[in-house]
């Protein structure tokens, strides 16, 4: 039965600290005014799992797409969604009738039969809708994503993020762009914020054109620059110890305050619109982490691979440290994850691969080796020693940790629908299938 009142779209603002964003409220009312209506109006906190291991937003968001929670729906990487049996709202509200578009959901698989739009996350391996627009969009975003710690950005991506933008760049965000563009060259967190942008007026142009009855919308530049310059948030300065260095970036910035001045905009246009419902849910969040720790990611996967003689079938970069290794026998991956776990830094003896998860014809590896690395870093495998600067790029400095509780707000029509507060993240999922009236097709 086909639900007769308007239609829904979730915002995915990735895991966002609205507690932080209160503290900036209260020390200046006006500096996001969006924000500060958002957090006067109708909200609940939402949790999650309590095994850190579990606190990942490729685990949360899952569970709010199936409404399941983690022992549910047993999600437990990036990518892992591909196969699941477990139903997620999308096909199940196309099935009841409705039209449904998702930009960027993270950690979705796209099995709709006629998807109003569909462009996946830049690091789960499934179909866009089809469309050049959706096929154009998946390849350069997937492709600025992963290679974003080495700044490089293909020939193609380029032409490709050009043409979207004289696409879907609306003429009110110009100045906007522009800013963000021109900041970009000098501080590299403007990066994401482009991205983003770029996102919501796309998201925005399918939204009015192809007249979903829902859809949602992942935005991850505020999650990217929390865990990179939360040090730096002006709120905090007087609360944490930890500080950044000035090389890495300028104790008088703040990234986190450029992010929100960008989401506030973003926020404000939803929450105005009369046509729409809009849910806004952070997934979970991140609060500020408790010692300096560096993110390495290798520059050519493949190519550090078979230096290390290792044999495989496929490799996928996935977000930041981590990456994908697939092989035609379970032989060869016992092989390589005796290779890589044998991979250690000459002076302290430490792993450079601490996490490698062994899925029988598959590794999921993280670089986990937390220190800087400098001209004089080697590392050391089979005997041999190299130098391992030239192989990595440095990612980031880790200023964010992620925290079990999240943040929801909803605008007053779904209201009947809104879970208790602390309730399992999972609850959104189902409040947004109770506000279509559709019966959740998950067992568990």
């Amino acid at each position: 039965m086909r639900n007769s009142g308007k239609r829904l779209i979730l915002i995915e603002l990735n895991e966002i600290n609205f507690d932080v964003v209160e503290k900036y409220v209260v020390a200046d009312t006006g500096r996001f005014p969006a924000l500060a209506k958002l957090l006067a109006g109708a909200r609940v906190r939402t949790t999650s799992e309590e095994n850190y291991e579990q606190l990942e937003p490729w685990i949360q968001w899952p569970s709010v797409h199936t409404g399941c929670t983690f022992a549910e729906h047993g999600i437990f990487r990036l990518g892992d969604v591909v196969g699941k049996k477990v139903p997620q709202i999308f096909e199940q509200l196309e099935q009841a009738g409705y039209k449904v578009g998702a930009i960027s959901a993270m950690n979705a698989e796209n099995r709709l039969t006629s998807p109003a739009y569909f462009v996946p996350d830049p690091w789960t391996q499934t179909s866009s809708d089809g469309s050049w627009w959706s096929r154009a969009l998946t390849e350069a975003v997937s492709q600025a994503v992963n290679d974003n710690a080495q700044a490089k950005i293909t020939p193609k991506s380029a032409l490709q993020v050009a043409l979207a933008l004289v696409r879907f760049a609306r003429p009110k965000h110009y100045l906007r762009y522009l800013q963000l563009f021109f900041a970009s060259r000098q501080k590299s967190w403007f990066k994401p914020l482009v991205l983003d942008l770029l996102l919501h007026d796309v998201h925005w142009s399918f939204f009015n054109s192809k007249r979903p009855d829902f859809s949602t919308l992942f935005l991850n530049a505020g999650a990217h620059i929390q865990h990179h310059y939360f040090f730096n948030a002006e709120p905090l300065r007087g609360e944490i110890a930890n500080k950044n260095p000035n090389w890495y970036v300028k104790p008088s910035e703040d990234p986190v305050a450029d992010v929100l001045g960008l989401y506030d905009l973003i926020v404000g246009e939803y929450f105005s619109r009369a046509d729409t419902e809009v849910i806004l849910a952070t997934g979970l969040a991140q609060k500020p982490y408790d010692r300096l720790k560096y993110y390495y990611r290798l520059n050519a996967h493949a190519d550090f691979l078979r230096s290390l003689g290792i044999e495989f079938t496929g490799v996928y970069p996935r977000m930041t440290r981590d990456f994908l290794l697939e092989f035609d026998t379970e032989a060869q991956a016992s092989t390589a994850q005796a290779v890589l776990a044998s991979v250690h830094v000459k002076t302290d003896g430490r792993a450079l691969f601490g996490e490698i998860d062994n899925r029988g014809k598959s590794l999921f590896v993280t670089l986990t080796y937390p220190d800087e690395i400098t001209d004089l870093t080697e590392f050391v495998v089979a005997d041999n020693t190299q130098r391992l600067k030239p192989l990595v790029s440095f990612v980031a400095i880790k200023n964010g940790m992620h925290q079990a509780q999240g943040f929801a707000f909803f605008t007053s029509g779904i209201q009947t629908h809104v879970p208790k507060d602390m309730a399992h993240v999972s609850n959104i999922g189902k409040c947004i299938l109770n506000y279509f009236g559709v019966q959740s097709q998950a067992t568990v």
